[in-house]
This record gives C-alpha cells, sequence and structure tokens, in this order.
C-alpha cells in the first residue's frame, strides 16, 4: 500500500476538523448566553477577534483591499454575514431555542442560495431549478418541519420553539443567506485574513449601538470565559485560517459535501453537553433535513 505523507493525511482532514470547529459555534452560544447578553457578547467577540487579526496581519504583511469599493462591499458582507447573523443565532439561542434545532434551520442557507443562484440563470445558457432540487427542498422542509413541531408542543424551556426565537434564527438564515449572494456578486478575491478584519469592523459598529442598549451585564466565569476564548480562537480565527488553507490548496469542494453533517453533529453534541432531548422524529427529521440540502447543492452530473 502506498503511504500517505503526513501533509496530504493532514489536508484531508482539515474539512471534518473544519466542520467540527463550526458546528460547535452553536454549542459555544448555549455556554456562553446564559452569563451574557447577546449582543454584549459578541461585541467583545468582534473587539478581540479584530485584534488578533491585525496582529496577524501586520506580522505577516498581509495586502489590505485594494480600493473603496472592495472595502464597502466586505462592510455591506460583514453587517450581513456576522452581526445579522450572529445576532439572530444568539438571541434565539438566548431565548430557549435549542442549539440542535438553531443550527438545522441555519443549516437551510445552502438551499436558498441554491435555489436563488439558480432561478437567477433563467434565461441564460445555465439550467433553472431542477426536478432534483425542488425534490431536496421539500424534503428539507419536511424534515425541518418534524423537528420544529417536536419542539414547539414537547420542547423544555431550554429547548423550545416560540414565535420571538424562530423569527430570530429565520433572519439568521436569511441575513447569511443574503451575505454569501451579495459576496458571490459583488467581492472581488483579497486575502481572508484582511477581508475579515474589515468584516468585523463592520459587525463591530453595527452591533454597538444593540449592546449599549442592553440591561443585563457579563458575569464572567468559567463557562463564559471558555465560551468566548473559543469564540474568538477556534471559531473566528481558527475556523477561517483553516478555510484559506483549504482554498489555497483546492480542497474547499470537501467542505461542502461535509455541511450536511452540521446539524446532526451539533444535535448530537448538546445532547452529551445539555441533555438537549433526541427522538425516533428528530433523528428522521434530521436526517431528511441533510438529504434535502445535499439533493439541492449537488453539483448537476454533465
Amino acid at each position: 500500500m502506498t503511504r500517505i505523507p503526513r501533509s496530504g493525511a493532514w489536508v484531508m482532514a482539515v474539512p471534518v476538523v473544519f466542520v467540527l470547529i463550526w458546528s460547535t459555534g452553536f454549542i459555544v452560544a448555549r455556554y456562553g448566553m446564559p452569563h451574557s447578553p447577546p449582543f454584549s457578547f459578541l461585541l467583545m467577540r468582534y473587539l478581540l477577534s479584530m485584534a488578533c487579526f491585525l496582529l496577524w496581519i501586520f506580522w505577516a504583511k498581509v495586502p489590505w483591499p485594494k480600493n473603496p469599493n472592495q472595502w464597502r462591499h466586505l462592510m455591506v458582507t460583514g453587517i450581513f454575514m456576522h452581526a445579522g447573523y450572529l445576532g439572530g443565532v444568539w438571541v434565539a439561542v438566548k431565548a430557549g431555542m435549542g442549539s440542535g434545532l438553531t443550527s438545522l434551520i441555519v443549516g437551510f442557507q445552502p438551499v436558498l442560495t441554491a435555489i436563488w443562484l439558480s432561478y437567477s440563470l433563467r434565461g441564460s445558457d445555465q439550467p433553472g431549478v431542477s426536478r432534483r432540487q425542488w425534490l431536496g427542498l421539500w424534503l428539507g422542509f419536511a424534515g425541518l418541519l418534524m423537528v420544529v413541531w417536536r419542539k414547539l408542543t414537547l420542547g423544555s424551556p431550554m429547548d423550545h420553539v416560540t414565535p420571538f426565537n424562530m423569527v430570530f434564527a429565520l433572519g439568521g438564515m436569511l441575513s447569511i443567506t443574503i451575505g454569501t449572494l451579495y459576496q458571490k456578486r459583488f467581492v472581488t478575491p483579497c486575502d481572508v485574513r484582511s477581508a475579515n478584519l474589515v468584516q468585523l469592523m463592520a459587525a463591530f459598529v453595527v452591533t454597538l449601538p444593540l449592546a449599549l442598549a442592553e440591561s443585563e451585564g457579563m458575569h464572567w466565569n468559567a463557562e463564559l470565559t471558555g465560551a468566548m476564548a473559543w469564540s474568538v480562537f477556534g471559531l473566528t480565527v481558527g475556523g477561517s485560517s483553516l478555510l484559506y488553507m483549504l482554498i489555497q490548496r483546492g480542497a474547499a469542494a470537501s467542505v461542502t459535501s461535509l455541511m450536511y453533517m452540521v446539524p446532526p453533529t451539533t444535535a448530537i453534541l448538546a445532547w452529551l453537553l445539555f441533555d438537549e432531548t433526541i427522538t425516533a422524529a428528530t433523528l428522521v427529521g434530521t436526517a431528511l433535513t441533510a438529504l434535502g440540502v445535499s439533493l439541492v447543492v449537488r453539483p448537476s452530473r454533465l
């Protein structure tokens, strides 16, 4: 047997590690939210992440975006993909929605993106929404409905669906969808480290007045400190670094196929750490949603 070089084995493992890190983002919200209001937590996360990226940029002599238009487009994506997305997720979790369900709702983002892109290509040489994609869309909605309905009727106080937390979870999903589409359309290629810093700066400015309006204070303890540290170093700096490595090495496509495993992974972690219940309906619904997403975003065979 041919032995895989260590560097090759590491590159093959990076997509899996990246998806595991991404899954923990919803778990971090459950750890941090009992001890902090959502926007104050996010404001501190943005500030510390900006400091890390700033040091990294100066140490590595990373180039900055080249023109004002690029800065402006990155700021818009930062508002949607950081402030809007994370703000919606954190408020939903603070308001009692479980980590597993939150990740399942947000996991519909690739579906919305694929459907929009397919519709936008109508009239061009590219095909529109295929029957397979429509099947995936309805399967995904059916799976999501199964999970949501159980949480609506049988969920515990810390894993329950209300109109309030559902609005914010859906808002987070729509925000990251809009940000993704905007980035595809307007943002030109640039270094991911300086791009992240510009996006975080915009998110910080938008989140600042919301954090100042919160009456609850941050109660620092081991759980909140750990959640903040992992949010900054694991999710923002570490996750972005891994994604940068994948893109540079041409392995980014591996991440797309593994993203279907984020909701199940989050549900399992939430069950182990927070005793969020996993029933047969939850398992079937999560599996249906993952299958639906895979059918929508999977490239067509030529």
